[in-house]
């Protein structure tokens, strides 16, 4: 007797966008409700992605109605997001973190070659695709869901890495979760185990730089100066993506439009005295918060969960590697390299999230260190500069050294 197949709800990219914005909501009042998910800085679209996938597929399961959503919006807020990224970095800031920033460079990209080949150690093990690997390694978790969804579609169709994107969300929502709880007791091991006094310096407030109250003053004109910019960054890079794929070269489009971003920026700045505009940058961040929040939520809307079933198995053992290794990595490696003293402890609490999660969860863990123990402005100065900047570019070239092999 051959399965009913459920009945296909297909939703249009104007109805998923709203629905998005939606799911945005409902995961923000989750997160304000739930202490738990609070301590863990579970992001807003992923606590109301994965309940609209729940629902989604609980609608499949019990009551045969299979609801689609269109997948066509996620590429263009993935690339406005990517683009915002770049018209946002200075080379002056990357500049100021000097020998520090550079070592942290380094130990991080090592680690991407580890992860990934632990990844592919345990899909070789599992009889997948040893790409498949790459997806549980540096594209999932040292690059995040936007990094996931950009080179999903290249390991599906080219490398045969068949549901590539539901198991690297699985192991990026793993990895969140993880990163957020190794941070803070590596730390405190850390301080334990060398006799580490925090700092006393009151000059900076923790995490000052990081904060978001949520309030801007814009005028109209700020945001539609970002939007310009935004497209130019995105006319440029499309332009590089197009000369790159007929040299053969397979990267994702979001690469030289992040790239021409940075281009634009530095090279406006050098050129132009009255080039900054604060208004501007304001719209700039604003954008791509939006960008990010939804090609995330719509991400997470259309995960098939029963398909991720399938791979918990999987997931279950590489990512008991992943997090083993990057406790390891951070208590014996990261620590040593950082200088072994209380700054290379609140480093090596965010490196967590450098290896596992994201900016923000490497902000995070760093900042409930330093609440306890004392404020650390090199940390908060290199971290962020290298999760958020170079380790994305790095990324990008082991992995495509990696799928051609």
């Amino acid at each position: 007797m051959e399965a009913v197949q459920p009945e296909l709800i297909e939703i249009d990219p104007f109805t998923t966008i709203t629905i998005a914005i939606l799911v945005l909501f409902v995961g923000r009042e989750l997160v304000r409700r739930n202490v738990t998910l609070r301590k863990l800085t579970i992001p807003d679209p992923l606590a109301g992605g994965v309940l609209c996938a729940i629902i989604v597929t609980a609608l499949t399961v019990w009551f045969g109605v299979k609801i689609q959503f269109s997948t066509t919006p996620i590429d263009f807020f993935l690339i406005y997001f990517f683009a915002a990224i770049g018209l946002r970095a200075k080379v002056g800031d990357l500049l100021r973190g000097g020998k520090p920033l550079l070592i942290l460079i380094i130990v991080s990209s090592v680690f991407l070659g580890l992860q990934n080949f632990v990844g592919m150690g345990a899909a070789n093990f599992y009889g997948y695709p040893v790409h498949t690997g790459i997806i549980a390694g540096s594209v999932s978790l040292t690059g995040g869901v936007g990094t996931t969804l950009a080179w999903a579609p290249i390991f599906a169709s080219q490398l045969d890495v068949a549901n590539a994107q539901e198991i690297g969300v699985a192991c990026n929502t793993v990895g969140i979760v993880a990163a957020c709880i190794i941070g803070g007791p590596i730390a405190q091991y850390l301080m334990r185990r060398h006799k580490l006094s925090g700092s006393l310096s009151t000059d900076e407030a923790v995490g000052q730089n990081f904060k978001d109250d949520g309030k801007l003053n814009l005028h109209y004109y700020d945001v539609l100066g970002a939007v310009f910019f935004i497209n130019a960054a995105i006319f440029s890079g499309y332009l590089v993506y197009l000369a790159l794929e007929e040299a053969g070269v397979v990267i994702p489009v979001f690469v030289p439009v992040l790239v021409a971003g940075i281009v634009i920026n530095n090279t406006g700045r050098m050129l132009f005295r009255n080039y900054d505009n604060s208004g501007r940058e304001k719209g700039m961040a604003m954008i791509s918060d939006i960008s990010l929040g939804i090609f995330l939520s719509i991400a997470l809307m259309t995960m098939d969960l029963l398909v991720v079933w399938q791979f918990m198995g999987f997931v279950a053992l590489v990512m008991s590697l992943q997090i083993a290794l990057a406790i390891c990595y951070a208590l014996f490696i990261v620590f040593a390299a950082m200088g072994k003293d209380y700054d290379a402890a609140v480093i090596s609490a965010g490196f967590g999230g450098i290896a596992l999660g994201s900016t923000a969860t490497a902000v995070l863990n760093m900042t409930s260190v330093t609440r306890q123990f004392g404020a650390s402005p090199k940390a908060f100065l290199i971290v962020p500069l290298t999760c958020g900047f170079f380790i994305d570019l790095m990324n990008t070239w082991v992995i495509t050294k990696l799928i051609a092999l």
